[in-house]
């Protein structure tokens, strides 16, 4: 049974969040179904998903946690490198429900289990029940034998902060002091909360993100970390978009912050969709009690900064628009050094996100006999010294169903190489 712990906190315990453009071991996502989100049973968004799955696993192996009656679905269409793993959810985002994976300077893996209240609980949530979605986190990690700390004091979602994984938070007012989340606690205590258990020193705080209605704005739409004191940044001259005001807004914000090491950040710029996405009238979706209705007309999210950074890749989402060819050149410039592919997701935004939002990222920091990672009191990283443990990996599941009875971590890959069970040579975890 992985372990929680239990009055101390990440950072006092010497745990941080790594930035997600490190190396990493697995991608985790959750398998689209629910009627009264997704168009047509989600058929049309399972295909969208299963594309994302397909490209992501050409860099990182992918792990697809699916409800029990839609196993065989997912199976049946998901190629065999995909693991598929039973595990009950209410609907699909990895990205907010999952874990916020940790690691220390001597390799070991611990989480954040956040609570979780389906963007905002009774006050303005997007429906209820969320029970099962509040343990995915907790069942993630005792697939991965991670022990975790859990917030039950603390509502938060992995899409609505990002880190750079050297002290360094950013996130939006807009959404992190919202009334359905966290109302009985300041912008200090927060950013407080926030450092303490990200590992983290300073929270660069925007005033608000693009999408008021669902996620009361999470920054993973307008900005995120590409690289040690790089940022990306939505930017639009089209007064007609609906994101102009935000996005200028945004950029101009960003270009005059720091970072927690006191470096100036580089902002680059990633254009918006040309065109507005919304909910078409033919679009058959259910609706049922305790959750709100997707109408005709009802505004998407469709921002390209919802891309995922994934080792030797970008996956980042494309919508049938003019602009899609241009988001990939501007990626393709941020990021020389990884392949840029492009995914069609427009059936992903109908249903309240993008590429990245599906996915939730374990991050690997790979070490060596002779090569140990290590942070002073700064953040910063210097190298040297050894580190040699033996790789533990356990299959152990507490009755979740693995495919096959296959540990999801075997013959994972980093740099083209493996890690195998009893190796000398070990590959450690954190997250997106």
């Amino acid at each position: 049974m992985a372990e929680r712990i239990i009055n101390t906190t990440p950072k006092q315990d010497g745990f941080y969040m790594p930035g997600e453009f490190e190396p990493q071991e697995r991608v985790w996502m959750l398998w689209p179904q629910r009627s009264d989100n997704w168009r047509d049973g989600g058929k049309p968004a399972q295909k969208a998903y299963t594309e994302v799955a397909k490209a992501v696993s050409r860099f990182t192996p992918v792990a697809m946690c699916v409800n029990r009656d839609q196993y065989q679905n997912a199976r049946a269409q998901l190629p065999s490198e995909i693991q598929v793993i039973e595990m009950s959810g209410n609907d699909a985002w990895m990205r907010d429900m999952g874990p916020s994976f940790l690691i220390n300077d001597h390799g070991e893996l611990r989480a954040c289990d956040w609570k979780f209240n389906a963007w905002g609980g009774l006050v303005d949530g997007l429906y209820f029940p969320w029970d099962l979605d509040d343990q995915v986190a907790g069942k993630v990690c005792e697939v991965c034998g991670a022990a975790s700390y859990r917030t039950e004091d603390f509502v938060l979602e992995g899409g609505s902060f990002h880190v750079d994984g050297e002290g360094t938070v950013l996130t939006t007012k807009m959404c992190l002091l919202s009334k359905g989340r966290n109302p009985h606690m300041t912008q200090e205590q927060i950013g407080h909360k926030l450092c303490e258990y990200l590992g983290a020193e300073k929270v660069l705080w925007l005033e608000d993100g693009i999408d008021p209605e669902e996620t009361n704005g999470h920054v993973d739409d307008v900005a995120c970390f590409v690289g040690s004191g790089e940022v990306a940044c939505i930017y639009t001259e089209d007064p007609a978009s609906p994101f102009y005001e935000t996005a200028r807004k945004c950029y101009q914000q960003l270009c005059s912050m720091t970072d927690a090491k006191g470096r100036k950040l580089k902002v680059h710029k990633v254009c918006c969709p040309a065109e507005t996405v919304r909910i078409e009238k033919d679009f058959c979706i259910d609706r049922t009690p305790g959750s709100i209705p997707r109408q005709e007309g009802d505004l998407c999210i469709a921002s390209y900064l919802n891309f995922l950074i994934t080792n030797g890749g970008v996956i980042v989402p494309q919508y049938g628009d003019k602009n899609d060819v241009l988001a990939l050149k501007q990626l393709r410039q941020i990021f020389p050094d990884r392949e840029v592919v492009g995914v069609y997701t427009r059936e992903i935004v109908y249903g309240g996100g993008s590429a990245e939002n599906g996915t939730k990222g374990c991050k690997v920091m790979s070490y060596k006999q002779d090569r140990k990672i290590r942070r002073n009191c700064t953040g910063n990283r210097t190298e040297g010294g050894q580190n040699h443990e033996k790789c533990n990996r356990s299959s152990h599941t507490d009755g979740l169903h693995l495919e096959s009875g296959r540990n999801p971590f075997k013959g994972s890959r980093f740099g083209g190489g493996s890690c195998p069970e009893g190796s000398e040579y070990r590959t450690f975890t954190g997250a997106v």
